[in-house]
Formats: C-alpha cells, structure tokens, sequence
C-alpha cells in the first residue's frame, strides 16, 4: 500500500493543483469579466481599479500559472498572500471567524495555496519539464585530482 501511496501522491498533487488553480482563476475571471458568474452585486472591475481589479489580475495569472504548473510556487506564494490581505482588509473587520464575515473561501484559498508553496507542482507540470530539460543538458566536469603533481 505504501508503494501505491508514493507513486499516487504526486498525481493526487496535481489534480488537487489545478482544482485550486481552476477555482482561483474563475474567481478572476469572474470579477473582471462576469463570467462564468457576475461577482456580487452584479459589478466587474477594471485591471486598474484598486482593489479589485488589481486583485482579479493576480487571480487569473496566478491561478492560470497554477494551473499549468508554471513557477508554481511563486504563484502560489503571492496569490497565498493576496488573500491573506483579502481577508483582513475585508472580511475581518465584519467578525473575528471566517464563518461571521464571509471569508471562508478566502482563509481555504490563502492555506491551499500557502500548501503548494511546501509541497510543489506535483506530477504533469510545466515546472517539472523545465527541471527535466535543465537537468539534462548540464555537462559532467571531470573529476579534480587533489594531491597529484604534474610534471
């Protein structure tokens, strides 16, 4: 079972990558665009407006960087404390829990995402055949002999 688990484990990354990523780039896209939803209130923002759209912009290339596994976890890092200040700019000040203000899925954001900082892309990311093809094109020195004398 233990063998099942290692070789699963990168795979279950990967899915549980791009679910986040998926549902953090709908959130951008959704506040820039309404679409596949308009946000609440029915207002989208614009990539200038401050905060949301600045927001949204993080959102949609975050989450589409996620997505694909592309510099995984910076993406993640600052989309991780995008919405810790989502939550205490302004949910937080509605109540002390997360289920008082309606920061639920800003909190599960800012942790999923926090995760994938530690636990990387996973398996079928982008990241992975970039560190596949540097690792292959790096040349072997030759070994250094210490202590010998030429002459």
């Amino acid at each position: 079972m233990k063998n099942t688990s290692n070789t699963a484990a990168p795979w279950g990354i990967a899915a549980f990558r791009v679910v986040v990523g998926f549902l953090f780039l709908c959130h951008g896209l959704s506040t820039l665009t309404g679409w596949p939803v308009a946000p609440w209130g029915g207002n989208t923002s614009s990539l200038t407006e401050w905060p949301g759209g600045w927001a949204a912009t993080i959102e949609l290339v975050a989450g589409a960087l996620i997505i694909v596994g592309l510099g995984t976890r910076a993406a993640a890092f600052i989309a991780s404390g995008s919405m810790a200040v989502a939550y205490f700019w302004k949910h937080q000040p509605d109540g002390l829990l997360p289920i008082q203000n309606d920061g639920d899925s800003v909190v599960l954001f800012c942790w999923s995402l926090l995760l994938l900082v530690f636990i990387g892309p996973g398996a079928a990311a982008l990241d992975n055949l970039r560190r596949n093809k540097a690792s292959t094109n790096d040349t072997v020195d030759e070994p250094v002999s210490v202590g010998t004398a030429s002459s």
